[in-house]
């Protein structure tokens, strides 16, 4: 039995809401420690401490009945003890549906990303995936010049 239907067949369900999320990296920004992020969309925003790391995920959860259109979202970055943002960026985007495997879903644009030479993309490039992956392993990420090591038999 599923938590969203009386039916066998299990669904997700859980964790589907409405909002936008930017992974940043922040290469070229120095020292950010204690600074705070606005993230804005549909008229939501949301203000909190930048989290530690190299790369971060960053998330404004908006309402369900969410606008799907097209719509700009923002991100500002400020320093801490600054009133002036060392990030000020938007770019328009279109919300997707995304199923919550049992009938309904919510409204999500997760693909964001900001580095500091291409400021807020409306995907997340390869290099910034590799540079959260090596964030989370706790391993520096490969240049695109140093190969790989591959483990011998």
């Amino acid at each position: 039995m599923s938590a969203c239907t009386a039916s066998a067949v299990p669904c997700a369900g859980v964790g589907v809401d409405s909002g936008v999320s930017v992974t940043f990296l922040r290469d070229g920004y120095g020292d950010l420690t204690g600074a705070s992020y606005e993230l804005c969309a549909r008229g939501e925003c949301v203000e909190r401490a930048l989290p530690p790391g190299r790369v971060t995920r960053l998330r404004l959860t908006l309402p369900l009945d969410v606008d799907p259109a097209r719509g700009p979202v923002r991100l500002r970055v400020t320093p801490w003890q600054s009133d002036d943002p060392v990030i000020d960026a938007s770019t328009e985007v279109e919300l997707m549906w995304q199923s919550d495997g049992c009938g309904g879903g919510a409204y999500n644009h997760t693909g964001l990303a900001f580095t500091k030479d291409d400021g807020l993309l409306t995907k997340v490039p390869e290099r910034v995936m590799e540079a959260w992956r090596a964030d989370l392993e706790g391993s520096p990420p490969a240049s695109p010049s140093t190969p790989t090591p591959t483990p011998t038999p």
